[in-house]
């Protein structure tokens, strides 16, 4: 009988060698699995590391049009943006926006013109006039055309017309003594009372034309050769461009000579509230170093100081809005009231010294509307402090004309919790709201800065002596903002 053991022993050996051959191919197999896995694992970490790297450069993108976009649509709304630096147009848009999204409807019971209890600027019949004139009856009927020759004669109306004389140029010529010194021979001459311009053998224009100068080319903000052109053609006198300017020259050298200035200054400071602004203006040249002679760093600024209430107003021209420059006029130094402006840094360094600040809300107005404008479904918070502003300041208006000087306490307590709630939405709202290289949301700054300074938005609500906002300073640059600051021997002199 066969050995069934021996028979077994090939076919064992033969698969123990087809089990080295599959274990070894196996082997390979896992080892080319582990290469396999640790390039695809790297591809995805690269994949991953690539789409974080496009996400972030997306996400960047993304911030940085959102602050374009709000730096483009900046203007006088939304910001410090000055109207005249605005593009030509802009307000027009803004009105034509307002119009189209408007959703007030005019009464129809409403009449045209001034309302029941507008004071009104109507002239009076004058009782005893200057002088009467009768015009010629009526020769036809102002309905049917009819002759009214043999019409009935009735009580005679009457009509009173106010106008201006013709102008008459007067030409004076004075007589002027010479007198000579017997001690050193020197020769004098009398002057023509009142016109210190007019010499000996000179032909010059008296102070009536100089004030229409002045007052057309400064208070009407006109260029010199339209002032001229409108002296010609409003009172009959073709003076030159030249004499404008000049006219204007002579009134700032009389002011400095009558020591203008420092009165204005000490008059201001007598004052107990102050507002205080400052606006970029154009300038033929910059001003120079008095030492060196090098061109000083910073822009040239129109600097206003004014009371609230029309009163007195004082310019200076400064070489920038630094806080030297500022404090350089000497203007507000010794002076510790209240006063009213925005929170640009230059003016911080009276703070401590002040009674108490008031920042300007149409400011505050403006930078909550820029945060606002951003998403204005998720910075709700701006609009309702906006609200919440405008609503505090009318407040004020009927409490002062209901004689009262300032809100009552439990109101303001009322508005101060109001506020304090939203700057504190605001806070969160943008507390994880990325911005641009890493800073802060600009809602966040904001947030943050109406916060630390609450008490300075609402001082007006406790002293209504306290304007609620800086625009009667505004308002008073206009008038110098669109005008070459003249010079004398390069540096700024104060237009007149």
């Amino acid at each position: 009988m066969a050995d069934s053991s021996a028979s077994l022993e090939p076919r064992l050996a033969a698969a123990e060698a087809r089990i080295e051959q599959f274990a070894e191919a196996n082997g390979r197999l896992a080892a080319t699995n582990e290469r396999l896995r640790r390039v695809i694992e790297g591809m995805a970490e690269r994949h991953e590391a690539e789409l974080a790297a496009e996400r972030a450069e997306r996400r960047r993108l993304e911030l940085e049009v959102a602050d374009l976009r709000r730096r483009v649509g900046m203007d006088s709304t939304n910001s410090s943006v000055a109207p005249s630096k605005e593009p030509i147009g802009a307000k027009e848009k803004r009105k034509a926006e307002r119009r189209a999204s408007s959703e007030r409807v005019r009464s129809k019971e409403r009449k045209p013109g001034g309302q029941p209890g507008h004071p009104g600027a109507g002239l009076a019949r004058e009782l005893e006039p200057d002088r009467s004139s009768s015009a010629d009856p009526p020769a036809e009927c102002s309905s049917c055309r009819g002759d009214l020759a043999g019409g009935e004669v009735l009580a005679d109306g009457w009509a009173q017309v106010w106008d201006l004389l013709d102008p008459v140029l007067e030409k004076v010529e004075w007589v002027l003594p010479r007198r000579r010194c017997a001690c050193c021979g020197k020769v004098t001459a009398a002057a023509v009372p009142g016109v210190r311009h007019a010499g000996p053998g000179l032909v010059s224009y008296g102070p009536r034309l100089h004030a229409a100068a002045v007052l057309l080319a400064s208070e009407g903000n006109m260029p010199v050769e339209r002032a001229a052109m409108v002296v010609d053609a409003l009172l009959g006198v073709p003076v030159s461009a030249g004499f404008v300017a000049r006219a204007n020259e002579r009134l700032a050298q009389g002011l400095r000579g009558a020591g203008f200035d420092e009165a204005m200054k000490a008059a201001l400071r007598a004052e107990p509230v102050l507002c205080g602004d400052e606006s970029p203006v154009n300038v033929l040249r910059r001003d120079l170093d008095e030492v060196t002679g090098t061109v000083l760093s910073g822009s040239p600024h129109l600097l206003v100081i004014r009371t609230p209430d029309p009163g007195l107003v004082w310019y200076g021209a400064i070489h920038s809005r630094s806080s030297e420059a500022i404090a350089g006029t000497e203007i507000l130094t010794g002076w510790h009231g209240y006063l009213a402006r925005d929170d640009y840094a230059s003016w911080h360094q009276y703070d401590a010294g002040l009674a108490g600040v008031q920042l300007c809300c149409q400011h505050l107005i403006r930078a909550l509307r820029a945060v606002l404008t951003l998403a204005p479904k998720v910075q709700k918070w701006a609009g309702r402090l906006i609200d919440l502003l405008r609503e505090a300041g009318g407040l004020v208006v009927a409490a002062r004309a209901a004689g009262r000087t300032r809100l009552d306490q439990k109101v303001i307590d009322r508005l101060r919790a109001r506020y304090d709630r939203d700057v504190e939405v605001g806070r969160l709202t943008n507390m994880s709201r990325l911005w641009t290289d890493g800073k802060n949301h600009p809602g966040l700054v904001l947030a943050h800065r109406l916060a630390a300074k609450a008490d300075q938005v609402w001082l007006f609500t406790t002293d209504f002596r306290i304007p609620w906002t800086n625009n009667p300073s505004e308002v008073r640059h206009e008038v110098a903002r669109n005008k070459w600051i003249r010079r004398k021997e390069d540096r700024l002199i104060p237009v007149a």
